[in-house]
Order: structure tokens, then C-alpha cells, then sequence
């Protein structure tokens, strides 16, 4: 079975031009085009409801922040994969908190496009350096609470609490006063329970997952 693919974008042209694209892409099959987050979600009461959408942020009637929450409380099961003009940290993390699997800039490679499909479809996200980066930043300059959605213990929590700052895991574990034994114990738990391989696997995907809460500059998003 093919992995269907939707885009939802008020640039026609462009939308046409990666729904040509995909459509060349061995394995996917483009599903339909929305002009909005409105349109989308009629596609959606029809059925039609694709494995992963590409969606753009800056769209008028119902802009992506909107189509991305309404999303997560009705369609959880759709990969959404942004691709989008704005680097703006604060619409990069408000979109990470809605769950999205990856964030794209618009002028991205067909190459990275490409790989981004696969990432998401095969393992759940993509993690581009360009997201990993400015994730991580926001995260080693602002506060962080926790939101209890995974089941964790309190040595636990106040791991993946430290674990979102630059400290390094023996520098962790000597404010939790364990031995570095201890914390490389908590660490494989956590990586276990939120299915990753990396320390920066784990960060995003707490803020994916709403573990983590971060309080930009600009104020609580």
C-alpha cells in the first residue's frame, strides 16, 4: 500500500509543483491539495484523510496553528510535516507543541523533502538540523515544566528536566547526586519509553509530545 500524501497551502502553484513532485516519488500517492485549513478538514469529513500532510503555516480562513490543533484533537493519526517560509523560533515551537513530525523551510531541497517523507513514515518524525537547532536553543534559554502524558517517576522527571539544558550527563547526575551509573539507567528508560536513540531525540520529543513546555521570549505560547 502506498503512503498517501495531502497538501495543505494557498500557494497554488507551489502546492501543484510538490504534489508533481511527490507524485514521482516511488511508494507515495498525493490524495488531494487544500487551499486551507478549511478546506482540508472538508477533504477530512469525506474521508479522505491522508498518512501524512504537508502543511503550510501562513494561510487565510484557518491558518496552520489552527489546522495543526484541530488535527491533534480529531485526526492524532495524520503525520503533519510543516513546510513552511517562517524560522521563527516562536512558530517553530508553537508548532512542535501541536505535534507535528517535522518543520521544513520552503526553500528546502526536493533532496531533503524527499528524506523528510521517508524519516516520518518510517520512523514517526524527521529531525532536521535546522529544527534540532533552534529546539535546542529555546530550550537552553527558557524555563521548562512538565505536563504528565507519559508515565514517569520523580528521579525520572527531574532527568529529562536537567536533560533539556547543556549539562552534560555527568554534570546531571552530580546534581542529582547519583553516580553517572544511575543517570545512564534513567537515560536508557527514557529513551526506551519515548522510542529514541539520542539525547536530542529525546528533548523533541518531549516537546512533541507535550512533556515539555516551553516559555519563549515573546511570552507562554
Amino acid at each position: 500500500m502506498p503512503t498517501t500524501v495531502a497538501i495543505a497551502d494557498d500557494h497554488l502553484m507551489m502546492a501543484q509543483a510538490l504534489s508533481d513532485l511527490i507524485e514521482k516519488i516511488d511508494g507515495y500517492e498525493m490524495l488531494f491539495v487544500a487551499e486551507n485549513g478549511r478546506d482540508l478538514i472538508n477533504h477530512l469529513k469525506r474521508k479522505q484523510i491522508p498518512d501524512i500532510l504537508l502543511l503550510d503555516i501562513s494561510m487565510p480562513v484557518m491558518d496552520g496553528f489552527e489546522t495543526a490543533q484541530h488535527l491533534r484533537e480529531h485526526y492524532p493519526e495524520v503525520k503533519i510535516l510543516v513546510l513552511s517560509m517562517s524560522d521563527r523560533d516562536e512558530d517553530i515551537i508553537r508548532m512542535m507543541r501541536y505535534g507535528v513530525c517535522g518543520y521544513l523551510l520552503k526553500g528546502s531541497r526536493p533532496s531533503e523533502l524527499r528524506r523528510a517523507l521517508e524519516e516520518v513514515r518510517s520512523k514517526g518524525s524527521h529531525y532536521s538540523e535546522f529544527l534540532t537547532e533552534r529546539v535546542i536553543r529555546n530550550l537552553h534559554k527558557s524555563g521548562t515544566e512538565l505536563v504528565n502524558t507519559i508515565t514517569l517517576n520523580d528521579r525520572e522527571t527531574k532527568f529529562l528536566q536537567l536533560s533539556c539544558s547543556d549539562l552534560t550527563y555527568v554534570e546531571i547526575a552530580d546534581k542529582m547526586c547519583v553516580a553517572p551509573r544511575t543517570v545512564d539507567g534513567y537515560r536508557e528508560s527514557l529513551f526506551q519509553k519515548m522510542n529514541v536513540k539520542s539525547r536530542v531525540g529525546m528533548v523533541l520529543e518531549a516537546l512533541r509530545h507535550g512533556l515539555v513546555d516551553l516559555k519563549v521570549n515573546t511570552g507562554q505560547l
